[in-house]
Order: structure tokens, then C-alpha cells, then sequence
């Protein structure tokens, strides 16, 4: 079953796209933002946990916002 959430790499810019089932909820450029576009979705942030599997992260997890010279 794939994640609800999923986060994309971060681009040169460090944000990373943000897309819930096939919805793009936009960009965040950190935790705080992530739960922000969550929040305006309809998720609860309270009840939201970054390292558990309601996110996939592509491209690092919670702590990667900037990109790797791999990544541009």
C-alpha cells in the first residue's frame, strides 16, 4: 500500500514537492511548512509523524532540505 503523503527531493531551491493521493499540495521548504500544506488539506498535524508511514520520502527524509549535487 503506497503512502498517503508522498515528499519529492528538494529542489535547487531547496522545496520539495508535496503530493497526498493525486493531489499536489505544494511546496515546502521545511517541517513546518509540510505541516502547514497538511493542515490545509484536511490532516490533523497533532497527529502526524514525519519518520512514520503515513510519508514517504523520496530524495532523504525529514532533516534533507537541501538538494545533493546528485539530485540537480
Amino acid at each position: 500500500m503506497a503512502a498517503p503523503v508522498t515528499v519529492y527531493p528538494p529542489d535547487e531551491d531547496g522545496g520539495r514537492r508535496v503530493r497526498a493521493a493525486d493531489r499536489i499540495l505544494g511546496r515546502a521548504h521545511g517541517p513546518r511548512d509540510l505541516f502547514h500544506l497538511l493542515e490545509e488539506a484536511g490532516w490533523n498535524p497533532d497527529n502526524v509523524d514525519l519518520d512514520g508511514p503515513l510519508i514517504q520520502w523520496r530524495g532523504g527524509g525529514p532533516t534533507v532540505w537541501q538538494p545533493t549535487d546528485g539530485d540537480l
